[in-house]
């Protein structure tokens, strides 16, 4: 996987150095996500992989594609047929997300709750994060009902538990201390 990763690494910062410098970030992503789709479709991989030649492989991957790709998008998936590198398209997705977030300093921030988080809760944790980790966030959030009640707030190595469940297991501790 790391090896995917290395090699990814030059596409994903020339697909996102364009996308930037165009100011269509939004399309670029739009357009490497659904590359991505079509290139983990088995009979697409098993065609990646064949001994087709690498324009009959590219021309066969874009007629998939279709008006989903600008002529840039097409432009970079052949490249990148040239040289025999359609498998490593999800890393090269990761990898232009990873710099488009750093580039936007986007800190995601993720929130368990007992419940799902109405508008006005994610927005103040939205807020209350943005203060403390001076930056913009990005909530990702999710339930979990074995909490009972309450959040939990994972940011990087950072937690924050105001969960009931966290609140009783701290009690317990601190009792039978």
């Amino acid at each position: 996987m790391s090896e995917l990763n290395t090699v990814a690494r030059p596409y994903a910062k020339a697909a996102f150095d364009f996308a930037l410098e165009q100011g269509q970030l939004d399309k670029w992503q739009e357009m490497l996500q659904f590359s991505v789709l079509v290139s983990e479709n088995d009979e697409m991989n098993n065609l990646i992989t064949s001994s087709l030649s690498a324009t009959k492989v590219a021309d066969t991957f874009l007629a998939i594609c279709g008006d989903n790709l600008d002529q840039y998008g097409q432009n970079f998936i052949r490249l990148m047929a040239e040289n025999k590198r359609l498998l490593a398209l999800a890393s090269v997705l990761k990898g232009f997300l990873d710099l488009r977030t750093e580039y936007e300093s986007i800190k995601e921030v993720f929130v368990t709750s007992a419940t799902k988080l109405t508008k006005s809760q994610e927005v103040k944790i939205v807020d209350a994060m943005k203060k403390r980790l001076n930056g913009n966030v990005r909530l990702i959030s999710n339930v979990d009902k074995s909490l009972i009640a309450g959040v939990i707030i994972r940011y990087g190595d950072t937690v924050i538990d105001g969960s009931s469940r966290g609140q009783l297991s701290r009690l317990s501790q601190e009792l039978c201390l």
